[in-house]
């Protein structure tokens, strides 16, 4: 049974950083791409980033220059390093995976940025 389990996230000031991970078990996450969404009060969710199986990256251009997506095949982990935070990151960061046209989330972790 696939699950996405988030973890990492938390209040911080702006100009802060934080890292978000997420684990997978179920699946061989090195074999898909894998994503983080983030969803903010009263918004849609939209896409932060996106890593291929060959390690290509793709990145909203909001966070281009300031997060970094990445995987540990080892640990079936993948990252979002998220730097010079800002306080329009706020939302809930999940990570997502899109297996045989099936698509599946996370829980979700609450990432706060103080201004």
């Amino acid at each position: 049974q696939v699950h996405l389990v988030e973890s990492g996230g938390g209040l911080v000031q702006a100009g802060g950083s934080l890292r978000l991970s997420c684990t997978a078990s179920g699946f061989d996450l090195s074999r898909y791409a894998m994503a983080w969404y983030r969803q903010a009060s009263g918004n849609e969710r939209e896409l932060v980033a996106l890593i291929s199986s060959g390690g290509g990256t793709n990145y909203a251009a909001s966070v281009k220059g300031r997060f970094t997506i990445s995987r540990e095949n080892a640990a079936n982990t993948v990252y979002l390093q998220m730097n010079d935070l800002k306080p329009e990151d706020t939302a809930v960061y999940y990570c997502n995976s899109m297996i045989n046209n099936n698509d599946y989330w996370g829980q979700g972790t609450q990432v706060t940025v103080s201004s």
